[in-house]
């Protein structure tokens, strides 16, 4: 059981990632909040009360075994979408229902839940999932995860929908002069070892089991927009031999003649930041597409890391002992990288040299998280939440890719060395760059 210290600790952290979702609403201008920023993603309304109803299922209805408050917003409110083959949503705005009516609804179960929590035995034998304070964890690391899932929305939203504020950028129109770091043969520990309540993680993190990574090289860097843009000014981004069936038939459909977060104008690349347009960063972490990153590595006749070769590269170390994290044990800090919402975006690769790992390998956490070749499915021994049990198993579906690292909206906690993220290959939103291998 918790004691009074740990779960104030709790109670308090569950707070400031409220205070945190809060102020990324107030950056949207009310009559945006039924614009779905992102076509693959729910309009902006069903996030307001999404997160205080994600709470509610799990800690009032699942835990405290509460009676609802009501059914259909609960209902409606519950789970994010992520549809693939082209299957968009087509709900329309009168579908929803008022803002006032889902802040009001949030209020409500924020107030009740908090009394809950106020007045119950944290070691009652019927709730276990509420000792050593593991379901608020859940609901704390769900926020921070939204966090991020808010910033993409927010950067695809033209600047008129968002109140804008001033954002330091870090623009050095340098190029960074990228080699390969050798990466001798040794162990990469996957997963954690579940160890009762006290360990955390979500369940796609369990269990723990050692892989044999073979030697290879990986980039001292990650790719940058310099190096795309040869990649696009060759003609080789339109160059149909470097792409796989699928991911050609999805560039020609889309009509994908660039990244993303980059926008042609007046026959140059200018960025796509959270509040303004800039010309193209060189030394910024290129954000692309799984299927772009594998395009690119492709031409340059290399590929992208395996989840083991990436935590050997991240973690590992010459005598062949791991670290928790990849300069060592020392939890996260802003000089270690660019992470944990210290700035809106990216940083040139080289800014965070006391972040290396023992191989001498830069900026793994935080900067754009890192596409790797590996297919998300359960690890050893996997075993599914029972208050979420979609959580994981829904993406075990060979169409999700792993990627690892973090970017500068993902939260100091989720930089565990264990944390898996996922998403679809051809999904562009997202704060995710790569480097290559080679064996």
């Amino acid at each position: 059981m918790p004691g009074s210290a740990q779960r104030q600790d709790l109670l308090h952290r569950l707070n400031s990632a409220r205070a945190q979702t809060d102020a990324l609403f107030q950056l949207i201008h009310p009559e945006a909040m039924y614009e779905r920023p992102i076509p693959e993603r729910h309009r902006l309304i069903f996030y307001l009360g999404h997160l205080d109803v994600f709470e509610w299922n799990i800690v009032g209805r699942f835990t405290f075994g509460l009676e609802p408050l009501n059914e259909g917003l609960e209902r409606l409110l519950a789970f994010g979408i992520d549809p693939v083959d082209g299957n968009l949503p087509t709900d329309q705005p009168s579908d929803w229902p008022r803002v006032e009516e889902v802040e009001e609804f949030s209020r409500r179960l924020r107030k009740r839940l908090d009394t809950g929590l106020a007045g119950v035995n944290w070691s009652h034998p019927g709730r276990p999932y509420l000792d050593e304070g593991f379901i608020l964890k859940v609901a704390i690391e769900h926020r921070l995860m939204h966090v991020e899932t808010m910033g993409y929305l927010l950067q695809q939203m033209p600047r008129a929908q968002k109140r804008m504020q001033r954002a330091a950028l870090d623009t050095a129109g340098r190029r960074v002069a990228h080699r390969q770091v050798e990466i001798p043969a040794g162990a990469a520990t996957l997963g954690q070892a579940a160890r009762g309540l006290e360990a955390f993680g979500w369940d796609n993190e369990f269990e723990e089991h050692t892989v044999e990574v073979p030697a290879f090289s990986i980039g001292a860097y990650p790719v940058t927009n310099g190096q795309f843009l040869e990649f696009v000014q060759s003609g080789a981004y339109n160059d149909r031999k470097f792409w796989s069936d699928a991911d050609w038939e999805w560039k020609e459909k889309e009509g994908v003649l660039h990244p993303h977060f980059w926008v042609q104008r007046n026959g140059g690349f200018f960025w796509r930041a959270m509040f303004e347009e800039i010309p193209l960063p060189l030394a910024w972490p290129v954000y692309v597409s799984q299927a772009e990153a594998a395009a690119y590595a492709r031409w340059r006749g290399r590929k992208l890391p395996s989840e083991a070769q990436w935590h050997r590269a991240a973690y590992g170390t010459p005598d062949g002992t791991e670290r928790g994290y990849p300069w060592g044990d020392a939890p996260p800090t802003t000089e270690r990288g660019n992470f944990d919402c210290a700035r809106w975006d990216p940083t040139p690769v080289d800014a965070h040299r006391a972040g290396a790992s023992a191989f001498g390998v830069h900026d793994l956490l935080g900067n754009g998280w890192e596409w790797t070749s590996t297919v998300f499915a359960p690890l050893p021994g996997f075993q599914s939440f029972p208050f979420y049990p979609g959580y994981s198993s829904d993406f075990f579906d060979g169409k999700h890719y792993v990627l690892k690292g973090g970017s500068a909206a993902t939260a100091a906690p989720l930089l565990r060395r264990t944390f898996r993220n996922w998403f679809q290959p051809h999904y562009p939103y997202v704060y995710a760059t790569f480097r290559l291998v080679e064996d």
